[in-house]
Parts: structure tokens; C-alpha cells; sequence
């Protein structure tokens, strides 16, 4: 090969080389997979070298290169700073590193037609590879050394849709779930404390003027039966009314003893007192009061020789085999807590065990202070182990109980102002849709506008595809702005 047809060849490859780098900087494309077929290229004794150096390239004039063949660019004509004019590059010119069906290179073959690897879409700027807020009309690097990324005429048909290759993908671990219909729960844990259930407290009061004759071997926190006796008293009114109905028994006065019954009864003489005296026509000296229910005695206040006042509580006995839980609940949270729901309660003075109720009523009324409102629960205790006053933690089962449309509470990007859900539309696309949300569980959330039961939403990285959105969104509005 004589000198100057070597002189040429070495200045083709150099504008090959130079126009080849830029493209699969801006393309964001690996080359160096692609090198080996250029240099195959070059490196065959057969290649063509019928282009000259004075030569001009056909089609329109894509870019402005430094005549140095220097990392150096613009889209307009422009002047070096020794005042040489940049080179212009034309459509022919330009070298495509795409990567196409790889066929083994022929060293007979000549040199490829860039034609055919050239993207004939015109491009629009060029946008920070970082997704920065910042565009330029020619090609760059960031501060970095990335090279800016051509954005492409007809690439983004809506401003705020996403498109990502399925390199970048992976890449950045987008992820995906189906929205689906499904009952969101979630637990609201709250403080609460043991309570006995006041349909299971009795006082032990006399109606009128009594005197306490003795009381039975009974203290406070002792359990009873039912029927069990409590003390003997004595009243004047009680005997009085006693001696009528006895009178009434021996056949000398007429049998309709509703009268004196029905007294010995509102001056609260129990049942088998009225029985005894029925059945040996005697009024006794004095008279048994036994316990009306089965339980534990709270209080005791009879004293032997005491003379009771009508109202006096004597003794407060409750059945403890039912007790309440009233648990705090938060303002924020009464909306999510029905009556039904199920609840599970421990106790922190016995560890290990878990007690199952359901709630029972909400009280009608917020604390104004601590702004929360009574949750009552009820626990069955047959083994008496829960204590009036004991701290308890409560876990309540809260959410929409009916199925409903629910996605992954990933899936939600709330940015104070509005809730967004990523929707994957296929071919790498992903579309934003503002939401309005539900109840939010511990693992999903309700949808009520704006995703479908089956639609495919991002569940990881979407962050970045909203900071993506948000880019496109304001580089279309300022691509509209600036077209005549």
C-alpha cells in the first residue's frame, strides 16, 4: 500500500472512531462488545478505502466535531479557539454501535453502510443521564464524565410516562405486584386495664332500720355460693310486717296473702325467710341474709352489733367469671375499630398467656384531654386469673372486613400533596396515577379510585421512577413552551 492511500485510511478510521464514540456515549450502549468488528474491519487487507478526505457525507447534518477529532461537539456551526471551523458530520457519516444480528465479519466484505445502522428519529435535547433537571441541545458530559442521554421525536408520547429499557431495569430493581381484591387489616396496639363487668356486682343494703345481730366467717377477697349466709339482723318493721303473714296462715283470716308477701319482699327479706315463716307460722327472733350471687367479696362492712341505715352497703360481692377490658384508643384510629372485632389481650403480670375477646362497645365520647376514647372488651375468666385493675396490652383487629381493591403499601408514593400509584403498561412503559386511598393495613392498602382489581403496579424503585415522571413532566412542558 502506497503512502497516501495510507494516509487515507488512517483518516477514515479516525472519523469512524471519533463519530462512533459519540453515539454509543449518547446511546448509553456499551461498545466495546462492537470494537472488535470495526477493528476486523480495518484490519482486513481487503477493505475499501474509496473515500477520500475531501469527500462530503450525504444527508443532513447531524452535529459539529472538533477538527481534532476532540471529545468536543455542538449543534451548530461553530469555531475552535485557534479559530479553525468544527467539522460537520453528516447522516452517512454517523457510526451506529447498536447492537444487531452478529454475523462473523468477512474480510472480503467492504466497509458497512452506516446508513443502515443510523437512527433516523430526529432528536430532541439531550437530558442529564442522572435525572437531573438539566437538558442541553447538544451533546455533554456531566460533571461526572456521563455522557447526556438523546431523548428521541415521538419517545414520549405522554410527559409524565415512564419508559425503561430492559437492561435499566434490572438495573435499578423495578418490581412488580397485581392489585387485587382482598380484606386489608391491620392491629392497633393501645394500653387498656381490667375492669369487673358491672352486671356482675351486688351491694348488700338493708330498706330499713336493722340491727346487725352477727356475720358470718367472711372477709374481704373470699369467694362464696350463691346462698351462702352473710349475717342475722333484726327490725322492728321487718317483724311487724313478719307477724302479719304469719297471722294469716292459721286460717283465721283470709287466705289472699299477697298483702303481707309483697311487703316482707320491698323490706328485702330473701325468699327462704319468707318460705320458713309460711311454713311454721312463727316469726323468727331474728333473720339469715345470704348472698344473692356467686363471687368474691370486694368489701365487707357489717359489723356484729352494728345498727344498719336503710342504704348502708354492708357488703359488695362480684362474680368475676366475666370481666371487661377498657382499652384507650387514639382519635385517629376510632374510624378503623367496629364492634365485633376481635381483640387479643395480655396481661403484663402474667407472661405467656394471651386472653381472646371481641369488642363490645365503643364509649360515645373522646377524652378532652388525652384525645382518645374507651374501647370495652369483653374476656371470659373461668379461672379467675384476671384481676380487677390490672394493666393490660390490647391488640384489636381493625380494617375493612369486606374484600376490596388493595395494592402492597410499597406500591404507594405519598407526597404530602397527593398519592401515587405506578402502573406497568408493558414494553417497559409505567404510567403514574394519582389515588385515593382507603383503610391502610399492616401489609396493603385500599384503593378506592383510580387502580383496578389486575392492573400491575411497581412495588420497588418507584421512587426513581417518580423522580423520572417528574422530569419528563417538566421537559415536555418546556419543549411545548419553547415550539412557535
Amino acid at each position: 500500500m502506497n503512502t497516501p492511500s495510507r494516509v487515507a485510511a488512517t483518516l477514515s478510521l479516525a472519523v469512524l472512531l471519533g463519530g462512533g464514540g459519540y453515539r454509543a456515549g449518547t446511546n448509553n450502549i456499551v461498545a466495546m462488545a462492537n470494537l472488535d468488528t470495526v477493528g476486523a474491519a480495518f484490519a482486513a487487507p481487503t477493505v475499501s478505502t474509496e473515500v477520500s478526505i475531501g469527500s462530503k457525507g450525504a444527508g443532513p447534518v447531524i452535529y459539529y466535531r472538533h477538527p481534532d477529532h476532540l471529545p468536543q461537539f455542538s449543534a451548530t456551526p461553530k469555531d475552535t479557539d485557534d479559530g479553525r471551523p468544527f467539522v460537520a458530520v453528516h447522516a452517512s457519516e454517523d457510526v451506529s454501535f447498536e447492537d444487531k444480528a452478529r454475523a462473523p465479519v468477512s474480510a472480503e466484505v467492504a466497509t458497512p453502510a452506516p446508513a443502515a445502522q443510523t437512527d433516523k428519529r430526529r432528536i430532541l435535547y439531550y437530558r442529564n443521564p442522572m435525572g437531573l433537571p438539566d437538558t442541553s441541545k447538544a451533546p455533554k458530559k456531566d460533571s461526572m464524565g456521563m455522557d447526556y442521554i438523546p431523548v428521541y421525536e415521538g419517545e414520549q408520547s405522554d410527559g409524565s410516562t415512564v419508559k425503561v429499557s430492559l437492561g435499566k431495569l434490572q438495573r435499578t430493581g423495578v418490581k412488580t405486584a397485581t392489585a387485587a381484591m382482598t380484606s386489608v387489616s391491620r392491629k392497633i396496639l393501645v394500653p387498656g386495664t381490667v375492669t369487673l363487668d358491672e352486671r356482675l356486682v351486688s351491694i348488700i343494703s338493708m330498706r330499713t332500720d336493722s340491727f346487725i345481730d352477727n356475720v358470718a366467717d367472711v372477709t374481704t377477697g373470699d369467694r362464696i355460693a350463691k346462698g351462702e349466709k352473710l349475717f342475722r339482723f333484726y327490725s322492728k318493721e321487718i317483724a311487724a310486717a313478719a307477724s302479719e303473714y304469719a297471722a294469716s296462715q292459721d286460717g283465721s283470716r283470709s287466705s289472699d296473702d299477697a298483702g303481707p308477701v309483697l311487703r316482707l319482699k320491698n323490706l328485702g327479706v330473701p325468699q327462704e325467710v319468707i318460705d320458713g315463716i309460711a311454713k311454721t307460722r312463727q316469726v323468727p327472733a331474728s333473720m339469715t341474709y345470704t348472698s344473692p350471687r356467686e363471687g368474691i367479696v370486694l368489701e365487707r362492712a357489717a359489723t356484729a352489733g352494728m345498727m344498719a341505715k336503710p342504704g348502708d352497703a354492708l357488703f359488695r360481692i362480684a362474680d368475676i367469671s366475666n370481666v371487661w377490658v377498657t382499652a384507650d384508643v387514639p382519635e385517629y384510629d376510632l374510624a378503623a375499630v367496629k364492634v365485633g372485632a376481635g381483640a387479643q389481650v395480655k396481661i403484663r403480670s402474667l407472661p405467656g398467656r394471651a386472653f381472646k375477646g371481641t369488642v363490645e362497645l365503643v364509649y360515645p365520647e373522646v377524652d378532652m384531654q388525652t384525645r382518645t376514647t374507651k374501647v370495652r372488651i369483653e374476656l371470659p375468666n373461668p379461672d379467675g386469673a384476671l384481676l380487677a385493675n390490672m394493666y393490660a396490652d390490647v391488640e384489636i383487629e381493625a380494617g375493612a372486613q369486606t374484600p376490596v381493591v388493595a395494592v402492597p403499601n410499597s406500591a404507594i408514593v405519598d407526597t404530602g400533596d397527593r398519592q401515587v400509584v405506578f402502573v406497568d403498561k408493558g414494553d417497559g412503559r409505567f404510567e403514574p396515577r394519582d389515588v385515593k386511598l382507603g383503610v391502610r393495613g399492616d401489609e396493603n392498602t385500599e384503593i378506592r379510585r383510580g387502580v383496578a382489581a389486575g392492573d400491575k403496579v411497581v412495588v420497588s424503585a418507584n421512587f426513581l421512577l417518580d423522580a423520572e415522571s417528574n422530569l419528563n413532566s417538566a421537559l415536555s412542558s418546556m419543549t411545548e413552551g419553547s415550539k412557535p
